[in-house]
């Protein structure tokens, strides 16, 4: 290979895998459209608020005390971030331990929100902590094994070395590098087992942790079933977040669909919806265990109360039922704007439990501040843009032809 190719091979490997085979004028044409204007405006507005905090400290941009320790950023970036992620778990069980092959079509989706999802806990972990630079210490030097917090942080740092491992393949597909990518093929089967494992202890201790503060919560949300809600509640936010990505993803990047293959997406919705509404049923039972045990019916007429009982039965409830009528009579639009629903309903318990329910009687109740709320905002935007990048480059939704008879 003589000097001039050497000089051109690295250009056209940008044009081809970064630039998407067009020319570098043609490609940012491409970028101005009405969505990366609304990212670009949400990037231009959160970023200098993240510099900002950063600067300034915790103080000046929250509303963050010592009463109210934890807010927006802890319930929704990292605690509902975690559930919403937990489709890549559940779906490489699914096809890789319980083989349930039909389902392979959106276990890459799966994986790869998954891994973002984590990666972007941790982010908004970061900015939630005054003084992230010092995050690694408990891992590598004051071994705290009595403590809950221990055990989750160990947990996330190491799925989210599995979840980069179980997505690996796909990038290694996208860089042609096959040997690379068949040993990391030979590890799916060790990855899942280890994922499910890591995945099922940190689940379900995030829930732990509040079981430390029965005082501080409201009794309507505070129960020692608390882990068990915490686990069962990621499992079906990981099932409706896969019903509702692979729908969005199939409409949204139609032209990264291979047209040769003949997913059927319809049935995996079917499935996906029976299996969530399944879940939803025990789900609900094992809240109203948690109600019975405390014995605080009476709180039911109260305003807390109200809001309760409408996340048990608009939340949990209704959408159980709209997904056995739709996997019943086929509707899979129904399944779908369901799906939604219930993601957005793991959203809310998991907001319930940590900014509601916490210190629910004290006299200067939190709110979370503009720049909380931006910030917020700003990471998720983020998220879903690195999510299209990814999709738009790397075989995520349709096979690599170099590698269809490996799959």
């Amino acid at each position: 290979m003589n000097s001039t190719s050497l000089r051109v091979a690295p250009r056209a490997w940008i044009f081809d895998k970064v630039l998407m085979g067009m020319a570098p004028d043609a490609y940012v044409r491409s970028l101005f459209t009405p969505f990366n204007l609304v990212a670009a405006l949400i990037l231009a507005a959160g970023v200098p608020a993240i510099i900002y905090r950063f600067a300034y400290g915790l103080g000046a941009v929250t509303n963050l005390s010592q009463v109210n320790p934890w807010g927006l950023w802890i319930g929704l970036d990292v605690l509902c971030g975690v559930a919403l992620a937990a489709g890549g778990f559940t779906l490489a069980a699914t096809v890789y331990i319980f083989g349930l092959k039909e389902y392979h079509a959106v276990v890459r989706p799966a994986v790869l929100t998954g891994f973002l999802g984590y990666v972007f806990v941790v982010i908004g972990l970061l900015v939630d902590l005054g003084r992230p630079w010092k995050l690694p210490v408990p891992i590598v030097y004051s071994f705290g094994t009595t403590s809950v917090m221990f055990e989750v942080a160990w947990c996330v740092c190491l799925y989210n070395f599995v979840l980069f491992l179980e997505f690996l393949p796909a990038a290694l597909e996208w860089l042609g590098l096959r040997k690379a990518r068949e040993w990391a093929m030979r590890l799916t089967i060790g990855l899942t087992v280890f994922g499910v494992m890591l995945s099922t202890l940190h689940q379900s201790s995030l829930g732990a942790l509040f079981l430390l503060t029965p005082e501080k919560m409201h009794p309507l949300w505070y129960s020692p079933f608390i882990p068990i809600y915490f686990f069962v509640s990621a499992l079906i936010a990981g099932l409706g977040m896969v019903i509702f990505e692979s729908s969005l993803s199939h409409r949204l990047f139609r032209s990264q669909l291979d047209p040769h293959a003949h997913v059927d997406l319809d049935r995996i919705t079917l499935g996906l919806g029976k299996a969530a509404s399944i879940l939803l049923f025990a789900y609900f039972f094992i809240r109203l265990q948690g109600l019975a045990d405390s014995q605080a019916w009476a709180l039911l007429n109260t305003p807390c109360g109200h809001w309760y009982l409408f996340e048990m039965f608009g939340f949990i409830l209704l959408p159980c039922f709209l997904f056995a009528y739709g996997v019943r009579h086929r509707k899979t639009t129904l399944v779908r704007v369901t799906a939604a629903w219930t993601v957005l309903g793991v959203v809310v318990y998991r907001l319930n439990v940590s900014i509601v329910a916490f210190n629910w009687n004290v006299a200067t109740p939190y709110v979370p501040s503009w720049i909380e709320i931006l910030t917020s905002v700003t990471i998720i935007t983020i998220g879903v843009l690195t999510f299209r990048w990814i999709v738009n480059r790397m075989p995520i939704l349709r096979e690599h032809p170099a590698y269809r008879e490996a799959h």
